[in-house]
């Protein structure tokens, strides 16, 4: 996928965040869930304590989204926008912003897909999701909420993300799991042995920007035990660029898997005159 020339709002993902989707968008600065692995103040060059602190609304950033969403749509591009690489849509601020974006990308034709650690705070849009074009993903590192507290101390506990994933779920819309960072082998397999029967689909990383954990995990035994596990059980997967020269030869590894139903009806369909955004 090609950006746009000209939009940097509805933009085209580079290097490690373009493994993950083909177009994003961040509505917001800053976050608040107060990851202690999160890279993204280091590769944005923000203060660490003032993008803890929370996430605020990026300056004219309504406007600044129809005029790309208009473009997008003029070219006859209709790809799934993801929200968000440095910033979380349902963080624990105010998220309205959040609910117009995606009004906004299905008024200009575009699907969208989340990614988050916000669990259950997302089922306040969750009538907005349509099956046949949109996705719901959640990140994961464990099923212990002691352990999540050390690492993710804001954001949701495991056991409210796996209910907001099984919720979109059996309202239809497509839903995956990120597995990255990894920050304990055991933990990442345990998420796939409780999540596989509502989710579709799994993104496979190692962890990064974390020296120790990074240089003493057997990368390749866990990458092999994590494809093991995936076929066994029949579930789409994605290996990311890191742990892919673990891979047997010849893996089938697809890059892209539609994110979404095709051919399932739509909820949000009735909903369409109400949620579009501005024309």
């Amino acid at each position: 996928m090609t950006a746009v020339p000209g939009c940097t709002y509805i933009y085209a993902p580079k290097g490690q965040a373009g493994e993950y989707a083909p177009l994003a968008t961040n509505p917001y600065r800053g976050c608040g869930h107060g990851c202690a692995y999160c890279y993204v103040p280091l590769v944005t060059k923000q203060d660490r304590p003032g993008f803890d602190a929370g996430a605020v609304e990026r300056k004219d950033f309504r406007k600044h989204l129809v005029r790309d969403a208009e473009k997008y749509e003029a070219a006859g591009i209709h790809e799934q926008v993801m929200l968000s690489f440095t910033t979380d849509p349902f963080h624990p601020g105010d998220t309205s912003l959040t609910s117009v974006t995606l009004d906004i990308l299905k008024g200009y034709g575009l699907g969208f897909c989340t990614l988050t650690k916000g669990g259950t705070r997302a089922l306040r849009d969750i009538h907005r999701f349509r099956p046949d074009r949109d996705a719901f993903a959640s990140t994961l590192t464990t099923l212990d909420d002691a352990f999540s507290l050390k690492w993710e101390r804001n954001a949701a506990l495991p056991g409210d993300r796996l209910k907001a994933l099984k919720t979109f779920h059996d309202r239809g819309i497509f839903t995956w799991v990120s597995l990255e960072p990894t920050l304990d082998i055991e933990a990442s397999l345990a998420v796939v042995d409780a999540t596989h029967e509502f989710v579709d689909l799994y993104k496979v990383g190692r962890a990064n920007y974390l020296k120790e954990i990074t240089r003493t995990t057997d990368w390749n035994g866990y990458t092999l035990r994590m494809i093991e596990k995936l076929q066994a059980l029949g579930k789409k997967h994605y290996i990311k660029l890191d742990l892919q020269p673990y891979l047997p030869a010849g893996y089938h590894n697809p890059l892209r898997v539609e994110q979404f139903h095709r051919g399932a009806p739509s909820y949000a369909l009735s909903q369409r005159n109400n949620s579009e955004g501005p024309r």
